[in-house]
């Protein structure tokens, strides 16, 4: 019993406490009751009692919107059949909370409290009641009530359920918004405020009310319908574009230091008037580009470029244009008639595009047309832009060189080297982009003029050979040296023999 009436008083605490910190309204109010009450469902062995009706007075208080309490007194008899009624009469005490409020159409409840009920007038019993209700709101000043409770008593068989119906009526003033100035007298009575402002809410405290205040959050003039003005330029700070800074209202309340029209906050050169198209900037050559922008602000020239000259309109400003008096398409400003990113003065091949200085590399190979001795065949640098000749092919050609014979002291050639002659014709054939050299060498038997001259016809005699075969003219050259470039010292028999030779050489065609 002791812990139920401290869970009711410290409700009650709790409820005076909060509606006391946030000084909302309180009022007083009167209600009546019709009460049922029922012994038998908490009590098994009070069975075949009739349910009782009792009256209810009460007196209620309220601490604004959450929390109230009600002392009520009631009477009644209990019907106990066979036996004597018993007349019961009880005053009771009950915190009540409104989770929701008590402004609205509906306001549930929810209450607990302490009651003292007497039997006869004579015996008491403690009481704790635990309950439910809602409110009605039928006009500002009278609500329809529902309440249900489970009421625990400190006797045995006293234990009952209550449920009562009844009206509430408020007794004191409407003050709707609970600022202290009743609904007559209120000039917003939905809205709490101080008098001075006829109880209109003032959030600023400027003495404007809310209603009428443009800036309600901020104290200020009344002059300036209640906003402040920080700079004292005579503008609200709200409309004033500039608050910390005094500025004329012609524009929008911001300072103009150089006077050229326009503010100092979207002035470019606030210390050097200019013109409003271009941010208050100075333009001396007049081509609308602004002098801090202008990269050249004594020429005047298009946006496009900075504000520079182009004689020649190719894009490109004369001071970058190395041809500045011939339009070009490149970003140096010179023509490039094959469209291959080199300037015609630079290009090699100035009507045929490439990217080897203007010239193009159709073998792919790495080397300009115009270098490369087989332009149409990919080749190594090394052998001049033309496929390399096989190593196998070198020492064939390096073979040719001994097994060439000629009969003793002639130029006529052994049948013996028509072979390896006809392989050279074959090794021609393969590769079409070389030339072929033949040079004739002897030993330093016999005068130097004859060996020359053999050697010359030896070396002519092969030519001829590969001439027959269907070899071009062209491609064949042939030479002799007598005995000028030797082999081997000519003081043995071996090296003389070795000295005795034709040599053929591939060289990539020009």
């Amino acid at each position: 019993m002791i812990r139920y009436l401290f869970s009711g008083l410290l409700l009650l605490g709790v409820g005076l406490l909060t509606a006391q910190s946030n000084k909302l309204q309180t009022y007083n109010a009167l209600s009546a009751r019709v009460l049922a009450i029922d012994h038998n469902i908490p009590n098994e062995a009070f069975d075949g009692l009739s349910q009782t009706f009792a009256l209810e007075l009460g007196y209620r208080r309220q601490f604004g919107k959450y929390f109230g309490v009600a002392i009520p007194l009631k009477i009644g008899i209990i019907d106990v059949g066979q036996l004597e009624n018993i007349s019961i009469a009880g005053v009771e005490v009950l915190p009540q909370f409104y989770p929701l409020g008590t402004e609205g159409r509906i306001s549930p409840y929810l209450h607990t409290g302490y009651g003292i009920v007497t039997e006869r007038f004579d015996d008491a019993n403690h009481q704790i009641p635990l309950g439910l209700g809602f409110n009605f709101k039928l006009e500002a000043n009278s609500w329809f009530g529902i309440q249900g409770e489970y009421r625990l008593s400190d006797q045995n068989l006293r234990d009952n359920v209550m449920v009562g119906l009844g009206y509430i009526y408020r007794l004191s003033s409407i003050d709707t918004d609970g600022d202290g100035i009743v609904n007559r007298n209120d000039r917003c009575p939905t809205l709490p405020g101080p008098a001075a402002t006829g109880g209109c809410p003032d959030a600023d405290q400027d003495g404007i009310t809310d209603a009428e205040d443009r800036c309600p959050n901020q104290p200020g003039l009344a002059t300036l319908a209640g906003c402040p003005d920080t700079d004292q330029d005579g503008l609200p700070d709200q409309d004033d574009a500039c608050p910390d800074l005094a500025g004329p209202a012609s524009l929008k309340g911001c300072p103009d230091t150089d006077e050229d029209g326009v503010p100092d906050p979207d002035d470019r050169c606030p210390q050097q008037a200019g013109l409003p198209a271009l941010q208050g900037c100075p333009d001396q050559d007049g081509d609308g580009v602004a002098d801090d922008d202008d990269r050249c602000p004594q020429q005047a020239g298009p946006a496009s470029l900075k504000g520079c000259p182009d004689q020649d309109a190719d894009g490109v400003p004369d001071e970058l244009d190395r041809c500045p008096d011939q339009p070009g398409n490149l970003s140096t400003g010179c023509p490039d008639r094959d469209a291959d990113g080199f300037a015609d003065q630079d290009d090699d091949c100035p009507d045929t595009p490439g990217k080897f200085k203007g010239c193009p590399d159709s073998d792919g190979d790495g080397l300009a047309d115009n270098v490369d001795r087989c332009p149409t065949t990919p080749g190594p640098a090394a052998s001049g832009g033309c496929p390399a000749v096989e190593q196998k092919v070198q020492e064939r050609l390096e073979y040719a060189a001994r097994a060439v014979q000629f009969e003793s002291g002639s130029a006529t050639l052994k049948e013996s080297s028509y072979v390896i002659l006809s392989e050279i014709a074959g090794i021609m054939r393969q590769y079409p982009s070389y030339h072929l050299s033949i040079n004739g060498h002897t030993d330093n038997v016999g005068s130097d003029v004859r060996n020359l001259a053999l050697s010359q016809e030896r070396a002519l005699a092969c030519r001829k050979f590969l001439i027959a075969t269907g070899i071009e003219e062209g491609r064949i050259s042939s030479a002799g040296f007598g005995d000028s470039r030797p082999l081997q010292s000519n003081d043995t028999a071996e090296g003389r023999r070795l000295n005795r030779r034709v040599e053929f050489s591939l060289q990539p065609r020009e």
